[in-house]
């Protein structure tokens, strides 16, 4: 007697790969979408670079529109040891101030990305989730993403429509209360009201629902992450603010 012939089944449909750039696109007007792409390719290395670029971008056009080295010296002018500082020693801190700012602000984004990451990472196993780091970094760069673009808009258009003396280099965004008071008299005041930004708040909605979808955190949970670091760098700004003054 002949065995049975097991049936065929039907061959699974598989999921249908959502690539780099509708990631991109989805992470402006469909975060859950890009998210849940993220979850299952997690990927970084295009919106890290996008961010670089950005970064590159408002610092050059800052240095086209702003005397970066009278800002500097300016600055220097107004420290405790002025007085103390002979026409060459200013002069070598405006040149190391110039290639600080052209270098180092750049060079802080794959440095913030990287420690970004491992906060999140930190974090979700805090609140009891699990999430890879190469996860952690998809979450990063993504929810970074749109609030990088806006804010680069909004810098651009700040460097171009007010006048070059009046630009304060540290503080192009007007998207907080922080940009209406004055940083010399009250810079921890500043400080705290520079946190409350709304692209940042952006960043945070993107972050929390990121972490959601990603580590499949629940929503407290994952507002828990993102607000825990925004408090914890709501007060280190304040302290570097108090204490060194900016």
């Amino acid at each position: 007697m002949s065995e049975p012939i097991a049936p065929v089944s039907a061959p699974q449909a598989s999921e249908p790969v959502v690539t780099t750039g509708e990631t991109l696109s989805a992470i402006f007007f469909e975060p859950s979408r890009a998210f849940e792409a993220l979850r299952a390719r997690p990927r970084f290395l295009v919106a890290g670079i996008i961010l670089l670029l950005l970064t590159c971008l408002v610092t050059l056009v800052l240095f086209l529109r702003v005397d970066m080295g009278q800002y500097i010296r300016e600055r220097m002018e107004r420290s405790p040891n002025a007085a103390q500082q002979t026409e060459a020693q200013k002069e070598l801190g405006v040149k190391f101030g110039k290639i600080g700012a052209a270098v180092f602000v750049p060079l802080s984004v794959p440095i913030s990305i990287a420690a970004g990451a491992a906060l999140y990472l930190l974090g979700v196993l805090a609140f009891g989730g699990s999430i890879s780091y190469k996860k952690s970094l998809a979450v990063w760069t993504y929810s970074s993403l749109p609030p990088a673009v806006l804010g680069v808009l909004i810098a651009i258009l700040v460097l171009f429509l007010k006048s070059p003396d009046s630009i304060d280099p540290e503080h192009l965004a007007v998207t907080n209360p922080g940009a209406l008071t004055n940083s010399e008299t009250s810079p921890v005041l500043v400080a705290l009201l520079s946190q409350f930004d709304l692209l940042s708040f952006y960043g945070l909605f993107l972050a929390a629902l990121g972490l959601r979808k990603v580590a499949k955190l629940s929503s407290g949970a994952a507002w828990g992450v993102v607000i825990s670091l925004w408090l914890i760098k709501v007060l280190l700004r304040i302290g570097s603010a108090a204490i060194f003054g900016r």
